[in-house]
């Protein structure tokens, strides 16, 4: 098998595998700055179900789940960065995209909740 063959065949895989790294290292990145990031003031918000955080959550973070955002926008402020998490990332990762199109400067998603807690 040559490798423009195996490309070809493969692309989807490796396409996943990159977006997946892509994700680790992104997370991996805002951990690294959480002090930092608390240090400034930031707003830590899980997008996860009301009925998610009342079974965990970590100290300081404010509930809105990701399918109240649009409508509860005024509850976070965009003078300080926002931090945003939920069980896996996927869903934080679609709130940084509402809150970047509605204007917020400053927004990461550090993925899963419990990375919070360090």
């Amino acid at each position: 098998m040559d490798i423009s063959s195996f490309f070809q065949q493969y692309w989807p895989f490796l396409a996943l595998v990159l977006w997946l790294g892509y994700k680790w290292w992104n997370s991996k990145k805002v951990v690294g700055l959480l002090p930092e990031l608390r240090a400034s003031g930031a707003t830590f918000v899980d997008v996860r179900s009301a009925a998610e955080f009342a079974q965990a959550n970590a100290p300081g973070s404010i509930n809105i789940p990701l399918q109240e955002l649009s409508s509860r926008l005024g509850e976070i402020p965009k003078t300080s960065p926002v931090v945003l998490c939920c069980a896996s990332g996927s869903r934080s990762g679609m709130a940084k995209l509402v809150l970047k199109k509605n204007g917020y400067p400053t927004v990461y998603n550090v993925g899963a909740w419990t990375k919070l807690l360090n």
